[in-house]
This record gives structure tokens, C-alpha cells and sequence, in this order.
């Protein structure tokens, strides 16, 4: 008799009022970093979303970081010297800026001069200060909540 394995898939919130979401964007050679960013965020009370991660067989790629980027309330951009001129993550940050999302780049073993013109004007938090940001989502998150009651 053949077992039946259930995969368990992690859903997303429908609509932003299920919780304080932040889009993820990377680079593929960086995901453990970002995974690590990623239980960082989440720790403090955030959902996150990150392609390799939530996107499953037969999903529309394009379509999913389409709408994830429009439900989320801000987006992190990890900049490592593969990241900082890929297509996709240069795309990424540029629907969060059209929909005025908060976008923070993380940079890691990349200087100031690698952060994408659209967002020079943004506070960059380097890798090592970035308990400083993980400290701000959670004050966010818990705005976030108070609202709601």
C-alpha cells in the first residue's frame, strides 16, 4: 500500500491584515544569508517572504513576486557582490519603489557605491548593524498590532 506524504506548504496571508510582512529580495548564491535574515525577521513578529522558499512547483514566478511585492509592507534587499547587478533583485527593488514600499538594503561585503541609484537616498544598514533594523521591525510590528485592537 502506498503512503500518501502531505508536503507542508507554508501559506500566505491573503491581505496585509493578517500580519506584518516584508519581502525578501536576493541573489540565488545568497540564500543561506537571506534564510538567516529571513528567521532573524520573522523572530520579531514579521512574516517574510522569499522566493526559493514560498514559490512552489506550477506557481507563476513573476506573478508571485508581483503580488508579494505589492502585499508587503516593506522590502529588504540583501547586496553582496553577486547581488548588487542582477536583473531580478534590481527589478524587485524597483516595484517596492513604485509602490513606495520601505526599502532597506542590507549590505554585505559591498560598499555604498553598489546600492542601486533608485534608492541611494535610503538608509543602508550594513550586515553587522543589523540588529539595530531587527530592533525597528519589531517596534513596526508591534505599531502594527496595536492598530488592529
Amino acid at each position: 500500500m502506498a503512503k500518501i506524504v502531505e508536503k507542508k506548504i507554508r501559506k500566505l496571508p491573503e491581505t496585509r491584515k493578517f500580519g506584518y510582512q516584508i519581502f525578501v529580495s536576493h541573489a540565488t548564491a545568497d540564500k543561506w544569508i537571506a534564510k538567516v535574515i529571513c528567521n532573524k525577521i520573522e523572530e520579531k513578529g514579521a512574516l517574510t517572504f522569499i522566493d526559493d522558499r514560498d514559490i512552489h512547483g506550477g506557481d507563476d514566478i513573476p506573478e508571485e513576486i508581483h503580488k508579494q511585492i505589492k502585499r508587503s509592507r516593506e522590502l529588504v534587499v540583501l547586496l553582496t557582490p553577486t547581488s548588487y547587478n542582477r536583473d531580478w533583485v534590481r527589478l524587485e527593488v524597483g516595484a517596492a519603489w513604485a509602490w513606495k514600499k520601505r526599502i532597506v538594503a542590507i549590505l554585505c561585503h559591498v560598499g555604498i557605491d553598489l546600492i542601486p541609484e533608485i534608492i541611494k537616498s535610503k538608509k543602508a544598514i550594513s550586515i553587522n548593524e543589523i540588529d539595530n533594523y531587527l530592533n525597528e521591525i519589531s517596534t513596526r510590528v508591534n505599531k502594527t498590532k496595536n492598530v488592529k485592537k
